[in-house]
């Protein structure tokens, strides 16, 4: 009687979870004019249905040659639970095959066609009520799978018994597990093409994962966020212009600092620790290295796994909302990175997810990095693109993101990137450029700019491409910053020489001066600079102790004057002694020392500074805000320029001595009268010798630099000095 209710084929595949459409078959139908529940758990002997709120049990015959299988016919149709028993034990559950589809037909085209802004809100794990029942809405992109399952503790990590739905030609599968909730962990069980079984993959957009070395993905609740920062959303559109203050604080989370028994810090600790220093120090923002969820810490987080989920190491995606509010409410901007640029190759994760190259290119001449041993994303793929472009919305929308610095641009904007000849893929036109990636990041700077007010984006970008931070409309990729990698470079390899030979480079200190406007820039001290062997930014600076010390303050006062907004890696500012090492906390006993105390002291002041005066960042990126004094003295080691800001706006003088002589140096001013020494890296306070000019100068009727007015200026040794028009 059986075989005349269900194929005995169908039943083989069921039994063996290979059948690629179960819910044809399992759940209730009609057959042969008879409604008929087919119910299958492979660790059941015997499947009972309960009709309605209070009906009898009815039942279930086994099916012939599907262990597992059952088969009950009802009186009419009706909604039912099922109870089964086996192996000395009974359980009963909802049917997660009595349940209709979640995703609806206007879900279904947009993914279709790839132009789902808002893929995680149908995509991933979301806590719902369907039909009337509690449960997990589980949906994923495998369009080339023969069969996707849901698999975690609640069936025993087996695909058999949870199979997916697919959705029609999106390539999308779905299904409604009842009863399971927040913290649960998962994975996808994928048969792919030839029904090959795949390594268990993690959700592409899981919001949550598990603590390492596990790697399943977490069913989190993300949805009902309550925010407590209200006012900054509303007013921080003015303070990511390129006409504010914007001075940041790079942060790697897991070795800013360290809790007893070097545990990393939470999420609720950071709110508290990280935001009050940041606060005290006077930065404008903090630049989070990624913290989408990543299995190797060596990585750093620039090899995510889980775009959509914070990482554990810290807590969970509320408790990192919390951070992200306390930030807020201390009117501090919170930038992420983001890393779209490549992924790796852990079985758990993108790469070949569906058994081909779904995600990744098939060709490795355009899929895989060598430099990281990664994997490059099929940008020229839609679904793939509105999977990255919909990643950059959603840290913006759901966790307030005030912005997003993307890693390694330009190993996404050239197809011969780090590669020999003959091992890169030309152009559709014979050239270098990659067209899609290009589209990826324009599509990317338009939505988060369209869709988000008042965000910000930075691209690092170590080339010459042209128009990075120009608005796409204008032919740019839309970026409203760019890192000044170039300056970096230039200048970090200036700091570098004894100054006894710097009279021979003086040039690399001013060179960056003739392409300042040509992108809006950041000067980037980052995490880049001081790992690798390449030492702290103090080991960089030549000389005995005190020498290294008052070359690096000299530079931060000649970086923080220049125009270009400012960021700093954390422990730079107080001079770490050692290069970073992102298994431990930051040498926080070194404070101790009165030196590195000092530094620490200026760049708060260097903060402080920058962002009162209007002079030093209005014009950061406008040629109106700067003016040469005096470029060209190579033999005593000086610069001197004018910052300024709007008509009106106090003009500030910035002089640099980069040589061990201590120089009365006489140096034009653009108006006669008082300037106020507001700046001396010499400071006692920050561990200077205490040398300077007593509170300002006056500049007199006596023409020098070709200005009618100068002042005698007192320059001390390896120092920075700024003077303040009134």
């Amino acid at each position: 009687m059986t075989d005349l209710l269900i194929d005995p084929g169908a039943a083989q595949a069921i039994a063996e979870g290979r059948h690629g459409d179960p819910f044809a078959v399992l759940g209730l139908h009609k057959r042969g004019g008879k409604w008929v529940v087919l119910g299958f758990d492979p660790g059941a002997e015997r499947m009972f249905v309960l009709p309605g709120k209070a009906g009898k049990p009815i039942e279930a015959k086994p099916v012939k040659g599907a262990f597992g299988l059952f088969v009950a016919e009802l009186a009419r149709k009706s909604d039912y639970r099922l109870r089964w028993q086996g192996h000395g034990a009974e359980w009963e559950c909802e049917d997660p095959f009595a349940f209709g589809p979640v995703l609806g037909e206007l879900d279904e085209y947009l993914l279709g066609e790839g132009s789902h802004k808002r893929l995680w809100q149908v995509l991933g794990a979301h806590v719902i009520a369907h039909e009337g029942v509690s449960g997990t809405h589980f949906a994923v992109w495998a369009p080339n799978a023969e069969r996707v399952s849901v698999v975690g503790n609640f069936n025993q990590w087996d695909g058999r018994r949870h199979p997916m739905r697919r959705r029609g030609g999106t390539g999308v599968w779905e299904t409604f597990l009842p009863a399971i909730g927040e913290g649960e962990a998962y994975k996808y069980e994928i048969r792919g093409p030839g029904g090959v079984l795949l390594p268990l993959k993690a959700d592409p957009v899981g919001f949550g994962s598990e603590h390492a070395p596990k790697n399943a993905s977490v069913v989190r609740q993300i949805e009902n966020a309550a925010w407590h920062d209200a006012d900054w959303m509303a007013t921080r559109g003015e303070k990511q212009t390129i006409d504010a203050p914007i001075s940041v604080y790079e942060v790697h989370l897991g070795s800013w600092k360290r809790a007893t028994g070097d545990r990393m810090l939470s999420y609720t600790e950071l709110a508290e620790q990280l935001v009050t220093y940041v606060a005290d120090m006077g930065f404008t923002h903090i630049e989070l290295m990624p913290i989408s969820e990543y299995p190797f810490d060596g990585s750093w987080g620039y090899q995510p796994v889980g775009l959509f989920a914070p990482t554990i190491r810290h807590g969970t995606p509320n408790e990192f909302r919390a951070f992200m509010d306390a930030a807020h409410q201390r009117g501090i901007g919170v930038l992420l990175d983001w890393v779209p640029g490549h992924f790796p190759t852990d079985a758990h994760g993108l790469g070949r997810f569906d058994g081909t190259a779904l995600y990744e290119h098939q060709d490795p001449r355009e899929g895989f990095h060598q430099d990281w041993n990664t994997l490059i994303y099929n940008y020229g793929r839609v679904e793939v693109s509105n999977y990255l472009v919909s990643n950059a919305l959603y840290w913006l929308e759901e966790y307030h993101l005030d912005g997003l610095r993307v890693d390694a641009v330009a190993s996404m904007l050239y197809r011969d990137y780090s590669r020999e000849a003959g091992q890169w893929v030309p152009n559709k036109d014979g050239g270098r450029e990659n067209y899609e990636a290009i589209a990826v990041l324009q599509s990317m700077n338009v939505t988060a700019y369209g869709e988000v007010g008042g965000v910000m984006t930075v691209a690092e970008e170590s080339t010459a491409f042209p128009g990075v931070s120009r608005p796409v409309n204008h032919g740019g990729l839309g970026f409203g910053f760019k890192w000044n990698m170039g300056w970096m470079n230039d200048t970090l390899s200036y700091m570098h020489k004894d100054p006894i030979y710097r009279r021979f480079h003086h040039h690399q200190m001013t060179f960056g001066l003739h392409y300042a406007w040509s992108e809006n820039y950041i000067l980037p001290i980052s995490h880049d600079e001081v790992v690798h062997g390449k030492g702290s930014m103090l080991e960089k600076m030549p000389g005995d102790g005190e020498q290294k010390f008052a070359n690096l303050r000299a530079y931060y006062g000649f970086m923080w004057a220049h125009p270009g907004k400012k960021l700093l890696f954390m422990g730079c500012e107080f001079a770490q002694g050692r290069e970073w090492n992102h298994n431990q906390s930051l040498d926080w006993h070194q404070l101790e020392i009165p030196l590195h105390q000092g530094m620490q002291n200026l760049v708060r002041d260097l903060n402080k500074v920058y962002r009162a005066e209007a002079a030093l960042h209005v014009n950061d990126t406008r040629p109106e805000g700067f003016e040469w004094i005096e470029s060209n003295d190579a033999e005593a080691g000086v610069y001197a320029w004018v910052r300024k800001g709007k008509v009106g706006d106090p003009m500030v003088v910035a002089l640099v001595n980069m040589t061990p002589v201590d120089r009365a140096y006489r140096v034009g001013l653009p108006t006669g009268g008082q300037w106020r020494e507001i700046l001396n890296t010499d400071a006692a306070v920050y561990g200077g010798g205490n040398r300077g000019n007593l509170g300002g100068v006056t500049a007199e009727a006596i023409p020098h630099h070709g200005r009618p007015h100068s002042a005698s200026v007192n320059l001390p040794p390896l120092s920075a000095v700024w003077l303040k028009q009134g």
